[in-house]
């Protein structure tokens, strides 16, 4: 196999009515899921083309955020065919069975300036993890932006079975970088946001 991967995913939201001052709509087309793995020690880079997600972001008040993120797992850019087939089958991602990724986000801590400990649950291939990642928010003008990373560790989520359970083959752990924009919804007649579709 030539590529491997594992990415994962943050959004921050909330399950409140959108107000003006909040973000409530994730804009795939300004956003970024990739990775790095190791392969014989050598770095692989991909990353995923389709995820999406609810939120509602108000960047005054970032302590009472949550969302959901969703990741489609056949949406996998690892740069060659070969190790596509690879890691879409079962012994990897699997995703007949399991065709997406899905971390849902449970608390968000301020640390210092624009930096934020968020920690939420993910769930992959069956197998559900609590996992902190610390991440940066930035409002600028219309959208907000939020950049983290984190290393998430294969084998706790069975990626890699078989023979690619070997470690010194390729790494557990995988570094997962992200960039998320959100922007808000269209006010609606009477100052509400419009709903989204």
């Amino acid at each position: 196999m030539r590529g491997l991967a594992w990415v994962c995913i943050i959004a921050l939201g909330a399950a409140a009515p959108a107000a003006a001052s909040t973000f409530d709509r994730l804009l795939p087309a300004k956003s970024q899921i990739v990775f790095v793995s190791r392969q014989m020690g050598v770095p692989v880079e991909g990353g995923f083309k389709r995820f999406s997600g609810e939120i509602a972001l108000d960047p005054a008040r970032p302590e009472a955020a949550r969302a959901t993120l969703e990741v489609d797992l056949a949406s996998i850019d690892v740069g060659a065919r070969e190790a596509y087939d690879e890691v879409v089958s079962r012994n990897w991602f699997d995703v007949r069975q399991y065709p997406s990724a899905r971390f849902v986000a449970t608390s968000i801590r301020p640390l210092s300036g624009e930096r934020y400990e968020v920690r939420g649950q993910l769930t992959l291939k069956g197998r559900t993890r609590e996992i902190v990642v610390p991440v940066s928010l930035r409002a600028q003008g219309t959208e907000a932006v939020m950049e983290g990373s984190f290393t998430l560790k294969r084998l706790d989520y069975g990626i890699g079975t078989g023979p690619w359970g070997d470690t010194s083959i390729v790494a557990d752990e995988v570094q997962v970088r992200f960039r998320l924009t959100a922007g808000r919804s269209a006010p609606a007649p009477g100052g509400r946001s419009a709903a989204r579709p």
